[in-house]
């Protein structure tokens, strides 16, 4: 199967492993970041629902949750649980304490296999976090969201809640290997209710609409710039860029220093 993780309600072992996991690692993140959070009243106290957030660093992983009184589960690829560095064994300890999804991407049917857990957990009454965009943004800009969204509230039917996340990347951008201090906000959307469309199939259609709503209101939130393709798609175009620069840069083609008058 493409995951691995929580899959069904959280037992009382669970949520206390979860607070403690928090009471742990929580100083150190309030040490590293100063924090602010706004609209936790949009957060039901109960009942299932889905935190729909951009995604700008790994830290939006650790700092939705820990500012959240109600525990929440994400969905994050496998590699963050396997990595073998010091910082990288961190990450994996936490989020399989704090119970989140790991999703290997490599699997033909992992992200159907991960929509479907998270229905479970819905289903069970869980808060469920989602990345619409589908990976990191690559260069701060929102991209546009993956359907995976859209499915997931018409099949659970529950409240899509818009999240903006601010500061995360200056921290830790991609690519980097421990973070810095700095300060992070979080901004956190009314509720979306898609009631119009329970009584129409879940079709693609109605999939594409939601998760245009959902993208429509991260952009409000944040104040990101649009894109309108994936950020997966942009991320192949900057590496066949660099993979381009860096053939030029080793042919061996001599390259003059200085300015040709």
């Amino acid at each position: 199967m493409g995951f691995e993780g929580a899959a069904t309600e959280r037992t009382g072992e669970d949520q206390v492993q979860y607070q403690l996991s928090r009471f742990v690692i929580g100083p150190c993140l309030h040490l590293l970041a100063r924090t602010e959070i706004i609209g936790t009243e949009n957060v039901p106290a109960s009942g299932g629902a889905i935190l729909a957030s951009n995604h700008l660093s790994i830290l939006d992983s650790f700092y939705l949750p820990l500012l959240l009184d109600r525990p929440v589960t994400f969905a994050a690829k496998s590699e963050y649980f396997t990595g073998k560095r010091p910082t990288d064994r961190l990450v994996g300890a936490y989020l399989r304490a704090t119970k989140q999804l790991s999703v290997d991407r490599t699997g033909t049917r992992a992200a159907q296999e991960m929509l479907e857990a998270a229905l479970g957990l819905l289903n069970d009454g869980a808060l469920f976090g989602i990345y619409p965009e589908g990976t990191r943004s690559p260069d701060g800009r929102l991209y546009r969201g993956r359907t995976g969204i859209g499915w997931l509230a018409l099949h659970a039917r529950v409240p899509v809640i818009p999240v903006a996340m601010f500061g995360t990347v200056r921290m830790l951008p991609p690519g980097a290997k421990i973070p810095r201090p700095g300060r992070v906000q979080i901004k956190i959307g009314k509720p979306l209710l898609f009631d119009e469309y329970f009584d129409q199939p879940a079709g693609a259609r109605q999939r594409r609409a939601v998760t245009d709503q959902v993208m429509e209101a991260i952009r409000e939130l944040s104040g990101q710039e649009y894109v309108p393709m994936y950020a997966s798609a942009r991320k192949e175009q900057l590496a066949a860029a660099s993979g381009k620069a860096r053939a030029v840069d080793g042919s061996g083609q001599r390259q003059d220093k200085d300015p040709v008058a």
